[in-house]
């Protein structure tokens, strides 16, 4: 992977304009954010849709804090492996009110990782869930969770409140995974996806890769089979952009050409839906593939 350094480009193309920031509507959710002291994904991972979200008025909310316990080399989250603060109790019901006040009717959650709780926050996600199920009439939500170091328990929870659709980020291929994902592991996050379908085979499973990091097109393929041989449904593929200098740098620029061909390969494969494009993020319309071939 490090000699693939030399072929990284600096440029962004113009397919990469990031969608403006400001509007009425995303002031509003900004507002409701602040209000109800919640973190969002979308800042704190420094999101290139966040403003294009706010305006349709959604957001992903970011459980158990801002900092991280894991030191991935792509992602902008505040990191602290040796003591994240303690999970707020009350953030559920302020999730909860939030998306009511956002008149949301697909709610899509995520977390830090937690390495630091004995099941990695599951029961945090649990009582998120139930909170906003009582709150919403007929809302959906998704989850998108940390790897749960593996924890068969942690996720016997997780589909014990039974989220409409499970999402875990593979987020990259096997060769380059040691190097982006030093803590974490491929083949355990591909265990996780399958224990999950396995537990909960109604509940749709969802997965996502970044490219522009050094990958080629077998180590692609491979991941894609992967994923769908751990019976992930719905696929997410997206350029990996550089949050700061301080973060692994962008090999290239990916042509939109080759997202368009990576949703067929994949559809093919036998992935019920595909969001591929260079903006596509994990819950960038989220409600909207979800929705693709329901079963």
């Amino acid at each position: 992977m490090k000699g693939d350094r030399s072929l990284r480009t600096t440029k962004k193309p113009h397919w990469l304009k990031m969608p403006t920031m400001g509007s009425r509507s995303a002031g509003e959710i900004r507002k409701i954010l602040s209000a109800m002291d919640l973190n969002t994904v979308c800042n704190e991972a420094r999101c290139p849709n966040r403003g294009h979200c706010y305006e349709r008025g959604t957001a992903t909310f970011l459980i158990l804090g801002s900092v991280c316990t894991r030191n991935c080399a792509y992602c902008a989250i505040e990191r602290n492996i040796a003591s994240p603060p303690p999970p707020d109790s009350d953030e559920p019901r302020r999730i909860a009110e939030a998306s009511a006040a956002m008149n949301l009717k697909y709610v899509v959650l995520t977390s830090v990782t937690r390495d630091d709780l004995p099941d990695g926050g599951a029961e945090h996600f649990a009582e998120t869930v139930t909170r906003i199920r009582d709150r919403i009439e007929n809302v959906r939500v998704e989850v998108l969770t940390p790897d749960f170091n593996g924890s068969e328990s942690s996720l016997e929870r997780i589909a014990e409140c039974r989220p409409d659709v499970f999402n875990h980020n593979l987020e990259t291929v096997r060769r380059l995974f040691p190097e982006l994902r030093p803590i974490a592991s491929y083949s355990q996050s591909l265990a996780v996806l399958k224990k999950f379908s396995q537990l909960a085979p109604d509940i749709r499973t969802k997965s996502g890769l970044m490219v522009g990091l050094g990958e080629n097109a077998g180590d692609m393929e491979r991941s894609m089979e992967d994923l769908r041989n751990s019976g992930v449904s719905l696929l997410t593929i997206g350029q990996y952009l550089q949050p700061t200098s301080r973060h692994m740098p962008v090999v290239r620029y990916v042509e939109p050409t080759e997202f368009e061909n990576w949703e067929k390969m994949a559809l093919k494969m036998g992935f019920t839906a595909v969001a591929s494009g260079p903006l596509v993020r994990s819950s960038f319309h989220a409600e909207v593939l979800s929705e693709r071939n329901e079963h």
